[in-house]
């Protein structure tokens, strides 16, 4: 069973574009978790006029932090694999069938994406050369993040080691990512297989410059290593 976890807050003018994208490619028995924080405008009726079973619509926990909105649609989701989708990019039609043929061989499967613009003008064939993205689980902690959360899918073995979320985290998928990296095998997949839409209003940051200084990108760091460490020896 497929779990795809949107969190969403007044994305009414994209969520629909994304669950079509998404819906035609999971089967009967699979879930979408909409877990909206609060949304002031017609997010939720354009995800209800879909009529789907399939959509299961959840209220997040209404503190503005898609950190805590994407935990708490994770928290409900009954999948073997879980994936992780922002309320406005588009998946390719081929992106379930490529990432799950990955998974067979990996416990966390990260793609590449194409960024565009808020019409799906595409801005950047590649994240992963923008960014400099390359494998490496030390590079990635320390050096440069490649995890990209609408990029990223997931086994249940994965999502039981990084729940709960520590308090520290500045994006909860550079945290899943560096769970799957340190405790399972991950596996990147240098080939787009969604439209990362930058529109100057997402809920998630991945690909813009961090706001943060070098002193507290440091400390993030070396929170991030200790919270590992004492999830793996059991202190978390």
């Amino acid at each position: 069973m497929i779990s795809v976890c949107i969190a969403t807050y007044n994305g009414e003018d994209y969520i629909a574009t994304q669950l079509t994208s998404i819906l035609c490619q999971i089967g009967e028995a699979d879930e979408i978790i909409i877990s909206d924080d609060g949304s002031s405008d017609g997010t939720l009726e354009v995800v209800r006029s879909f009529h789907d079973p399939r959509i299961v619509i959840t209220q997040g926990p209404a503190t503005g932090s898609a950190i805590d909105n994407f935990e708490h649609a994770l928290q409900c989701t009954k999948g073997d694999v879980i994936y992780l989708s922002d309320q406005d990019d588009c998946w390719f039609p081929d992106k379930v069938e490529r990432m799950n043929r990955a998974l067979a061989n990996a416990d966390c499967v990260v793609s590449d994406c194409s960024v565009t613009d808020q019409f799906l003008k595409v801005t950047q064939a590649s994240f992963f050369k923008c960014n400099s993205t390359r494998f490496g689980r030390y590079y990635n902690l320390l050096i440069k993040n490649g995890y990209i959360g609408g990029c990223m899918a997931f086994k249940r073995c994965v999502l039981d080691k990084a729940l709960p979320f520590p308090n520290h985290l500045p994006m909860h998928d550079i945290w899943i990512g560096n769970v799957a990296a340190f405790f399972f095998r991950l596996r990147f997949i240098d080939e787009p297989l969604s439209y990362f839409r930058r529109s100057g209003n997402n809920v998630s940051t991945s690909g813009q410059k961090s706001k943060y200084s070098l002193c507290h990108k440091l400390y993030i760091r070396l929170q991030t290593v200790l919270t590992l460490l004492a999830r793996r020896y059991g202190k978390d």
